[in-house]
Order: structure tokens, then sequence, then C-alpha cells
């Protein structure tokens, strides 16, 4: 520790983590040709750390912008652990990713409770469930190095004597403890299962205990990080083999991936400019994909690898100002090319492996910092050549389809016999285990979520599992209860259910609210919501679901550069005493509340009289998500219709970063009483 804090002290201070992009290619790669600057960096992430009270997630010039998602420091950092790199404090180092895991902002909250965040808790919710789900394999891997260090200094007689005056009881304590904290971030590092779907096999998004309906595994939605199902559906870089069991099996894996490169489904739903150099539904312009060409390794097809990999860098990387297919961001693009050219590729970071692909130079020599070499040699390679018929290292046949860290480290030569005919047999050793800790997975809950009469409520385990579950309501169980058959509902009713599993692990808790509608009104929308946002469905403003801080959660409807206007018919005449509406603010996001209101009533629909008219005043400069209810008593009045409308104050301020644009307008509910 002493050493590593004299280090930390003399070490550069670094800005500008792109971590989001980076962790994938760009540090495994300084992990090779820049262990220097790789202590540099993870010393930087720890005073960010200490001085800011968590790791960095996307830090531009000395600022935290939380622009992307994930915790991805904690990658870095494992890595660097896993491959014995030195020069900063392990200790504060896994302190630092434990704190910076267990806060409850970003969804975070809710995928500790129930194993994964769901579309109401926060918006981009499957990407967010499946990479904390990494990240949190990566703190596991902190543990098991930490816990693997304190057995050897307990070996140590240098340490010993330095501990001489230690409470003994006391060392044995925080060592159990890390060992259960190991557990607990293995078992979190297996959420993603929670929302994958057997039938479809696709990760999907959940909102209200269920899957959301209905579903297109090409559609770019909110629930997406700059992608949709059919890029994030293989991103579980820490535990391939599950994902292969739960796919059905090596065929049916290495099928999947087929259908990925060679479907004919285009991009649909939100325009995500990031998502560019598609083949099928891989999009290579965007880092979620990057590691998926090589995980026809871990099914024992190594030969698509290398053929979708020279595709890759033969078509996407060109000598000219617009040579690469999407963003470098930061060098993470580059970085796929130095690391795929060389003939390997880190998927899974945090690991010592490298997966084998292809290279395409004849030789590549990293000189490295500890004074060694090492190439990488395919003298035989071509344009044709680009299959491996066999591989050697150090002039021994090598049969695995990956590479270790530790081996580079000590030079040697790599050498590639290429060809040009694809040949599987190359490799005999693809052996991967599963490395996150079995978990039993949660059960979904299905039922109209707002009903006019009654719904039929049924509860299903799709990966198995005994279920337990219970109702509250007008019929209450106060016990949980295993005799599960589908059944009717007439009044608003909550149901929570769990799964356990045949060795007794039990899931976490879902939780689902069916209400049933307090009204038969129906309405008319005078504007067009904006398809990226049409709430929970066409009349979601008097449906009586409220939006919370999180506008993409699924309530809204989004209104751009117009103003909002509906006309709602109570089916009867009626005395209308207070009227008002929800609306949402969140400046960050070009959302703001409404410059003025205006509620106008009929009993024919046609003639209107304007009953309220007023200004919400509300400060433009609140920047985070804020919903709040705007409400206003009138003269007591009978009619039938009642037409609202709400006005932006034009274009978007001069303060603004989207000065002189179109302010949105973001409504959920509109209140008639």
């Amino acid at each position: 520790n002493a050493l590593a804090y004299a280090r930390a002290s003399a070490s550069e201070q670094y800005t500008v983590f792109s971590l989001w992009y980076t962790f994938r290619a760009a540090h495994p790669l300084y992990t090779i040709i820049d262990q220097k600057r790789t202590v540099d960096y993870i010393n930087s992430f720890l005073r960010i750390y200490e001085q800011g009270g968590r790791l960095p997630v996307w830090e531009l010039w000395g600022e935290e912008t939380d622009t992307m998602i994930g915790y991805h420091s904690v990658s870095v950092i494992a890595d660097a652990m896993a491959k014995g790199i030195e020069g900063f404090d392990y200790e504060k180092a896994y302190a630092a990713a434990k704190y910076s895991a267990n806060l409850d902002h970003h969804g975070l909250a809710a995928y500790k409770k129930r194993g994964y965040v769901s579309g109401e808790d926060d918006n981009e919710s499957v990407s967010k469930t499946l990479e904390y789900a990494y990240n949190d394999w990566c703190i596991a891997q902190m543990a098991k190095i930490l816990l693997a260090k304190r057995e050897r200094d307990n070996r140590d007689p240098r340490i010993l004597r330095e501990r001489a005056g230690w409470d003994d009881p006391y060392r044995r304590e925080t060592t159990y403890h890390l060992d259960e904290e190991r557990r607990v971030f293995l078992h979190r590092a297996r959420f993603f299962e929670n929302l994958f779907d057997p039938e479809t096999t696709f990760f999907r998004p959940k909102r209200n205990g269920s899957f959301v309906k209905p579903f297109a595994p090409n559609e770019v939605t909110f629930h997406f990080t700059e992608g949709n199902s059919w890029q994030y559906s293989f991103f579980t870089p820490h535990d391939v083999t599950h994902l292969i069991k739960l796919m059905g099996g090596r065929d049916k894996f290495v099928a999947k991936l087929d259908e990925l490169f060679t479907t004919e489904q285009k991009l649909t739903g939100r325009e995500q400019p990031d998502i560019t150099g598609l083949i099928g539904q891989y999009a290579h312009g965007n880092e979620p994909s990057h590691h998926i060409p090589y995980l026809y390794n871990y099914a024992g097809a190594p030969s698509k690898t290398q053929a979708r990999v020279r595709y890759i860098l033969d078509n996407f990387y060109k000598n000219s100002p617009d040579g690469l297919i999407g963003n470098e961001d930061c060098g993470q693009m580059s970085a796929w090319y130095v690391l795929s050219a060389s003939g390997f590729y880190s998927t899974t970071p945090g690991q010592t492996s490298y997966d084998l692909g292809t290279p395409i130079f004849k030789e590549v020599k990293f000189n490295l910092e500890n004074g060694k070499t090492f190439a990488v040699r395919a003298p035989n390679v071509s344009e044709k050549n680009f299959f491996v018929r066999s591989v050697k290292w150090n002039g021994k046949t090598h049969r695995s389809s990956f590479i270790r860290h530790e081996d580079i480290m000590k030079g040697g030569v790599l050498e590639f016999e290429m060809t040009n005919t694809p040949n599987d047999k190359a490799f005999t050793d693809h052996s991967r285990t599963a490395i996150s800790q079995v978990t039993a997975a949660v059960p979904i809950i299905e039922g109209q979520r707002v009903f006019k009469d009654k719904t039929t409520i049924n509860i299903k385990a799709p990966l198995g599992g005994k279920i337990h579950w219970k109702q509250d309501g007008t019929t209450s169980s106060h016990d949980w209860r295993t005799d599960f058959q589908s059944f009717e509902i007439a009044e608003t009713t909550t149901v929570r259910a769990y799964t356990v599993d045949a060795e007794g692990r039990r899931s976490k808790e879902v939780e689902a609210v069916f209400a049933k509608r307090s009204n038969d009104w129906t309405v008319k929308l005078n504007s067009e919501f904006n398809s990226q946002y049409p709430g929970s469905s066409y009349d979601a403003i008097i449906d009586g679901l409220r939006g919370n801080q999180n506008f993409a959660a699924g309530e809204w409807q989004g209104y751009w550069g117009k103003p909002f206007e509906a006309v709602i018919d109570l089916q009867r005449e009626t005395e209308i005493r207070e009227v008002g509406g929800s609306f949402l603010q969140s400046a960050r996001s070009w959302i703001w509340m409404p410059d003025r209101l205006s509620f106008e009533v009929s009993n024919d629909g046609t003639t209107f009289t304007k009953i309220a008219d007023w200004k919400p005043e509300f400060p433009q400069t609140e920047m985070s998500g804020t919903p709040k209810e705007f409400l206003k008593t009138v003269t007591p009045v009978k009619a039938r219709y009642v037409r609202v409308c709400a006005f932006n104050f034009g274009k978007i301020p001069s303060w603004h970063l989207g000065a002189g644009g179109d302010p949105w307008i973001f409504v959920d509910e509109i209140f008639i009483r």
C-alpha cells in the first residue's frame, strides 16, 4: 500500500474518460502497450472518487457529464487487477467500485430491489440492466483478487511480522465479509436473466412486471442505449456460456448470430445517428456491437468469427477523411482495429484471455514495457487466405481459440498458418465456464394494466421455478400461495410474485398494479404527439396512470414545437369545479412546463366557452426531471366537452444549449373534477 500510495502521488492526472466506449478495447489495449498510463488512469479515477464522491462515468475536461450509462471504471480497474498491473491501491479501488455500484441513481435502486431496471424506473432500462450486471461481475473479480492477495499475505513472513500487533479475529472477519460481498456481486451479475424472453430469445424491456408489448427487436426505443434488442441481446460478455444455454445451445446460438448479420430487417423507431456500419442488424459504427463477431468462438465456430472480422477490417476502415464507419469515441474504434488486425480481441475485460480472430499483417510486433517482444506472424495471409488453418505458440501447436495476457507479457511468437477454406477444427479448446453465480429468475405478471370492467391475471416463470404469489386489493391474501391459476379482477389490485428454483434459491420479488378506470371518458387529440413519446396509449392523458421524473418511462405524451390541444368527452353533462393537468419539465432534455394553460367547455362539441386561462409560472432553468400538477378552481359550470390547450413559450432561450430550437411539452394526465 505504501508503494501504491507513492506511485499514485507521482502519477499524472488525466481527464476525458469516455468509458462507455473505451472500456471495451482501448483500455485493454493499453494494458499491453502502455501499462504506465493504465496506472495513471486508474489513480486519476481514484482521485476523482475521493474528491467527487464516486468513480467517473463520462468525465469531460474535469467535469462529470453522466452522458452514458453503467459504471465502467470498474471494468478498467478489474482488467488491470486481473492482469497483475500494480501501482494503484487495490483496496481503495475495490472500496470505490463497491460504493459506486451501491448508489441509488440511474435505475440502480430498482435494479438492486427487483433484479432489473424496469421501464418505469429509468430510461435505457434494458441496456442499464445488462451493463450493470457486467460491471457487478467485474467487482466480484476484484473481490476475488483481493481475497487471493490476502491469502498470499497471510503466508508471507515479512508481512506477518509487520502485522504482529493486529487483531486476528478482525482480519478474519473482514476477509469473511469480502467473500460475502463477492458472492453478492456474482449474484447481481446474473440479473441479465430477468429480462430474457425464451419465446423470442431476445432481451426485452419490462414495465409493470411484464414484457412491454408490442415488441420488435429492430426498433430503436428509449429502453436501449444507442441501439435495439438485436444489438443488446448479445451483451453478456462475462457469461457467454450461460447466454448460449438460454438461446438453446450452440447450434441455435450460431444460428442467432448468423441471423443478426444477415437479417433484412431495417432499423425502426427513434432516429439514432450513432447506429452506423450495419451488417444486417450488427452495427460496427457503435460500440455495443464490437465484441459480437468473436462470440462464434464460444460456440465452436471460429471460422465465422474470422469471416466477420475480416469483412469489417476490409470494409469499415479506410485511409480517407471519412475512413471510420462511426464515431472514433476517444480511441475505441481504432483500438478495435489495432487488436483485431493483430489477430485477437478482448471480449471480456476483467478476464486475462483474448479471443483469437484473423490477422491481416504478415507480422506485428508489440515492444512491451518490460523489454520483451510479443510478435504475431501470418506469413501466408492474403485477401483470400483469411481463415486459420493452425496456430503455434513459440513453435508449439496451440489448440485454444484464445491466448492469455500473462503469456503475451512473457514475450514470444504467435504464428498463424492461413488458408482460404473455413476450418473449425483448427481449435479444439473453446473451454469457457459460466462465471456468474446461479440464481432464480423472476416471474412475469400479465394483465391489462388499465381496464374498464375486468381483466385476467396470469403469472408465468419463463425460465422455470415454482411460483409464489399473493394478491392485495378487495380480496387480500396475507400469506404467499403456490396454487396459482389465472384469475379475473374487477377492482384496482396489486399482485406480487417470486419464484423458487429446484435448489431452493429464491428470486427477487415482482410487483404489478392493475388499475380500474375511474371514468368512461374518451379523448380526441387535436395535436399529434411525437411517435417517440406516445404515452401508455392514445388516451394516456385520461387513463389514471401517472408519469414520474423520467420522461422516457412510457407514461408521457410528448409534443414538439407545437401547442398541445385535446377535447375530452365526459359522455354526459357534468358539473365542473376544478381543471388542470400534470406536466413535466426536464430542461436538460429540451422539455419545459407550458407557458400558458387554457380550458374551455361545450355541450355540443362545437361551440366552446373559456373557463380558465393562466400561466403556471414555473422556473425555466429547472434542468432535472420534475413532474408537477397545475390546478385551477373554476366557477361551477355544467358541460359535456372540455377542450384543453397548453402553449409553449416559443423558441428555446439563448442561455440554453438548444438556443433557437423548439421546446417540448410533455403531458400525462388532464384533471377535470
